[in-house]
């Protein structure tokens, strides 16, 4: 079987490269593809691309996730974000392969209140949220009439992993400065990339890392719970703390601010918070309660598990 990962530069990328290493056998050839091999804003390329490769399985870890910038670069943000995955559904259902693609609570303006499900309409705020409401969009209306193939879009949110995000920054600046301000009107749920990529495995492979058949369509794809950015800091400075790291701020010290005291140039939805029960229902239905258990981890254990592992490896 060929897999074929775009986006292997970053956070999710890089957690599959862990998970799958360059190959498990002979029989499962896996190519990592990377900004610097390969523009997906090249429309024709990307076509040409997947032609040659010919892969059985497409993960599209790849995305432009500049929020703020995409308000001035609409158009690389559409190219990548929905041009480029509706041109990877268009092989996928073409060729009967199975592809696998990420989405964002971004698609949402935040203003249910209580948990979004995937059925749920599509209301983005910016320019970001708008291309990943397009690809998604895209993708669906390939797949509308197609006799073949399978697709599998994952919602997620507040993804941190190997690279930079927002853990990484609250723990630098906790030890530089004497007060740090956070948002604390924004609800939703921090995701390890490494906790995604190892769920979406767990729906498309089986244990012979052969492609399972599945229900296609959205999938909320989070870890259980929720919390604030101001609560995620001052878990990451209290974990930091315990593993011994040397911080300016503890979570004491982390001011809670209203988003309006915060202004960025894109909008943020104020709840970002998903049902996940689709998803879980999904993997239930393998029978492998160790891939139950997985899907249904907290947030917070990651956070703990991911600060300490910062700690460990003097990063902070």
């Amino acid at each position: 079987m060929n897999i074929l990962v775009f986006g292997k530069d970053g956070q999710l990328g890089k957690a599959f490269q862990k998970l799958l290493g360059p190959s498990h056998s002979l029989e499962l050839s896996i190519q990592y593809v990377g900004r610097t091999q390969f523009d997906l804003s090249n429309s024709a390329a990307l076509s040409d691309f997947l032609q040659q490769s010919k892969p059985d399985l497409i993960i599209n870890a790849a995305a432009y996730t500049a929020v703020d910038k995409a308000e001035a670069e609409v158009e690389m943000a559409f190219a990548i974000n929905a041009k480029a995955p509706e041109l990877m559904a268009l092989y996928a259902a073409e060729h009967d392969a199975t592809f696998l693609h990420y989405s964002t609570d971004y698609v949402f303006d935040g203003s249910k209140e209580g948990l979004y499900v995937e059925s749920d309409l599509r209301n983005p705020l910016g320019a970001y949220g708008k291309s990943k409401a397009a690809g998604e969009e895209a993708v669906e209306k390939v797949f509308t009439n197609a006799t073949q193939g399978q697709y599998a879009m994952l919602r997620t949110s507040w993804v941190y992993g190997d690279g930079g995000n927002f853990i990484r920054t609250i723990l630098r600046l906790a030890k530089e400065r004497e007060e740090l301000k956070v948002v604390v009107d924004q609800y939703g749920v921090p995701t390890s990339a490494e906790w995604l990529a190892q769920v979406s495995l767990n729906l498309v492979l089986d244990q012979h890392l052969n492609l399972r058949k599945f229900i296609s369509g959205i999938y909320h794809a989070v870890p259980a719970g929720e919390t604030t950015w101001h609560g995620l800091a001052q878990l990451a400075t209290q974990s930091a703390i315990g593993a011994g790291a040397l911080l300016k701020v503890g979570p004491e010290a982390i001011k809670p601010i209203p988003a309006v005291e915060y202004p960025l140039p894109a909008p943020r939805p104020s709840n970002s918070r998903m049902d996940t029960a689709k998803l879980r229902e999904a993997i239930e239905s393998i029978d492998d309660m160790s891939k139950l258990q997985h899907c249904k981890r907290h947030w917070g254990d990651d956070v703990k598990a991911y600060v300490a592992k910062l700690a460990q490896d003097g990063i902070i």
